[in-house]
């Protein structure tokens, strides 16, 4: 049975409430926001912090917001719920909405599954009377859940043709995963064992099936220089990530390939040095000319990574410009949520100010690479190649 817009919302079924009061059922004349998420997921953390802005604005409207802990990566249910606790009291110290933890799978099957949404963040939002009004990502409440206050929105043409072309779009991202299953499964059963060959192994039947899946290309990549440290096999594949991301003139595949090369969480001592500032001299050049200082385009998203090789290859001037502007773009045209902002800036200015004292920085825009990489743009709710 599918679940979209209009259908009668499914029941929470949770017996594990890590903050707030448990909810058995929903009440006729509340709003809810049922909200799907995870610790490893980078959007999460932002969404999390719109969701309390969120919670607090609408309370006297009948908002309640419900935050579902369904994807914990851990070894045991006990292990999830610790890393849980140990992240909301990080990131969310001020929560204000109840939050459920559910090990068994069951809420993504009722919820998540027949509806098609493959990816987290993931927001339902339920109508008054009991039924889905929305579902989506996080970052369109702000626009969307006024209208499903004040009942103007689920009849409304807009909210029609958002649906339908929700259910367009997540339908053959769902036929995509549900091909990408059997090897995701294999190559993370390989990750937790540490037998690189057979992860390998699984990758290279993925990119077979699907040449152009990202995440594939830089599981490969990852793979033989970071895993597995086969200069020999592994610098082809990353000449060749380089050209097609360049040829594509993608900035997501360009990013992903800077990071391979100046990402802070990796080795770089056994690259061949003068090779990989040539790739990233490319990559760098090209980025920008994508998104040229001069030009209206967000500047966040690309400019630490781009700052980080200026930086390694000994520009300071530059990665402290590059950054600045970087800074500059979340106060730009292009509209940021106020809990994204919060979220990005604390990494931004961090590196700023190690740039300037003159010290390489630990984890760069952790923060930022976590939130735009390809990984938790297309994340599936369960860990993805």
């Amino acid at each position: 049975m599918s679940l979209q817009m209009e259908s009668q919302a499914p029941p929470i079924k949770v017996e594990t409430w890590l903050r707030g009061e448990p909810l058995a059922s929903f009440q006729a004349g509340k709003v809810y926001v049922v909200e799907f998420w995870a610790t490893w997921c980078g959007p999460c953390a932002a969404a999390a912090l719109q969701l309390v802005q969120l919670q607090e604005k609408y309370k006297d409207a009948g908002l309640e917001v419900v935050g579902v802990a369904a994807d914990e990566d851990a070894s045991s249910p006990v292990e999830a719920r610790a890393k849980l606790g140990a992240w909301l009291a990080e990131k969310c110290p001020d929560l204000n909405y109840r939050i459920a933890f559910d090990p068994t799978d069951e809420m993504n099957k009722l919820w998540r599954e027949p509806s098609f949404s493959v990816g987290i963040p993931t927001s339902f939002v339920v109508d008054r009377d009991s039924h889905i009004a929305f579902l989506g990502h996080p970052g369109q409440l702000d626009e969307v859940l006024p209208k499903v206050l004040n009942g103007t929105w689920r009849a409304s043409d807009e909210a029609k043709a958002a649906d339908t072309a929700r259910i367009a779009r997540n339908g053959a991202l769902a036929r995509e995963q549900g091909l990408k299953k059997p090897i995701n499964d294999k190559f993370w059963a390989a990750i937790k064992a540490e037998d690189w060959t057979m992860a390998l192994s699984a990758i290279e039947e993925g990119i077979a099936l699907m040449p152009d899946n990202i995440s594939f290309r830089l599981a490969h990549v990852h793979l033989l220089l970071h895993r597995m440290h086969d200069m020999q096999k592994g610098m082809p594949v990353m000449r060749q990530l380089v050209r097609d991301a360049i040829d594509r003139n993608s900035e997501n595949w360009m990013l992903a390939a800077l990071g391979q090369l100046f990402g802070p969480a990796h080795d770089h001592s056994h690259f061949p040095s003068a090779e990989r500032f040539a790739m990233g001299k490319k990559l760098s050049e090209h980025i920008l000319a994508l998104n040229p200082p001069q030009g209206d385009g967000p500047k966040f998203r690309s400019y630490p990574a781009v700052a980080r090789y200026y930086y390694d290859s000994g520009n300071k001037d530059r990665a402290i410009e590059l950054l600045r502007l970087a800074l500059k773009s979340l106060e730009g045209p292009e509209l940021i949520p106020d809990a994204q902002k919060q979220h990005l800036l604390p990494d931004l200015l961090q590196a700023l100010a190690s740039y300037k004292a003159g010290r390489a920085v630990a984890a760069l825009s952790s923060r930022v690479r976590k939130t735009f990489s390809p990984r938790h743009q297309s994340a599936s709710g369960r860990k993805n190649t």
